[in-house]
């Protein structure tokens, strides 16, 4: 049988080039390896958003992209996070067993006490409702970062501290670590990010990645003089989208024959021809909406059977003995 994976992502903004070679390519690459379980982390983005038409259109967004880009429902799940109510019911119970110093200790918790933002019981509990949504479906493998390893570790925590009170009951699941995912630069050279407002739009049109990419930050070299292309933010771009070129274009850089403007237009072109098929099944998308509301609704049904016959188990052992999913 083949293990299986999970993992959420916040409908929290647009979706960018940066999300989808940082993480959602991850899921459709590994989608016929893994039994593998998507959720979209609605409940989760309830801590940076606040207005409930732009978070409802979010998730239609993130459910167009994952479909756009080529998950395939037939082989995923893929379902809203609210859509399965026992993880919460599950994120509870686990609120009982686990220390307050295990949360405090928390990145996301101790990086908004320095910036002095605002904490409510979402961002502080956060790690504890992620411990829910991978523990309830027997996951195996979650596929990380390495700046996310220490949210997985309090989950592989909570669990243990479970499995000692109650018995054995949930899997330890582990960290997948693609090493050879790397931070994508953004327009001006810093990491692709929306609060540095620096992303190129995974459903940018033509004309807009035309003009973003002219927009990329370079140094004043001439034509030429001879450029070095692991320094260049352009030939970083080049990288992803011009790989049949790639040594060619080193060639050029180095050699100092050809103009920063050149590349650019090179890389607008092989942007667009990368980004036109994922274009035209997002507009089919956004012609026949039916299709990711049956997506999801398939998916929130398989999530719930399995997350139903796990909360039973938990009931059982905790001692309630009585499950609301008959």
């Amino acid at each position: 049988m083949k293990k299986r994976l999970l993992s959420g992502v916040k409908p929290t903004g647009d979706i960018h080039i940066g999300n989808y070679f940082g993480a959602m390519k991850q899921f459709v690459d590994l989608q016929n390896s893994y039994e593998s379980f998507i959720f979209i982390a609605d409940y989760h983005a309830l801590n940076q958003i606040k207005n409930p038409k732009k978070l409802s259109q979010n998730i239609l967004e993130i459910a167009k992209a994952y479909i756009s880009i080529g998950l395939d429902s037939q082989k995923a799940v893929l379902f809203k996070q609210s859509d399965v109510p026992v993880v919460t019911e599950m994120c509870w119970i686990f609120n009982s067993l686990t220390p307050l110093g295990l949360l405090r200790r928390a990145h996301a918790y101790k990086d908004a006490q320095a910036k002095k933002i605002p904490i409510n019981m979402g961002l502080f509990d956060y790690p504890v409702l992620m411990a829910a949504d991978i523990l309830m479906y027997n996951t195996d493998v979650v596929p990380i970062g390495e700046d996310q390893k220490q949210h997985l570790e309090i989950t592989q925590d909570i669990a243990r501290l479970f499995n000692n009170y109650y018995g054995e009951t949930f899997k330890i699941p582990l960290a997948l670590i693609n090493s050879e995912v790397a931070v994508i630069k953004g327009l001006d050279g810093r990491k692709m990010s929306k609060s540095y407002g620096n992303t190129i739009g995974l459903f940018d049109s033509r004309e807009e990645i035309a003009k973003k990419v002219m927009s990329v930050v370079t140094d004043s070299r001439a034509t030429d003089e001879p450029k070095d292309p692991e320094t260049c933010n352009i030939f970083a771009f080049h990288k992803l989208f011009s790989k049949t070129q790639i040594e060619h274009l080193k060639t050029r850089y180095q050699e100092g024959t050809i103009s920063y403007k050149e590349s650019k237009e090179i890389l607008i072109e092989n942007l667009n021809n990368f980004l036109d098929p994922i274009r035209l099944k997002k507009k089919e998308l956004d012609d026949n909406p039916k299709v990711i509301f049956d997506v999801l609704a398939k998916g929130a049904e398989a999530a719930s059977k399995e997350a139903c016959i796990k909360i039973a188990q938990v009931k059982q052992k905790i001692g309630v003995n009585i499950s609301l999913c008959r």
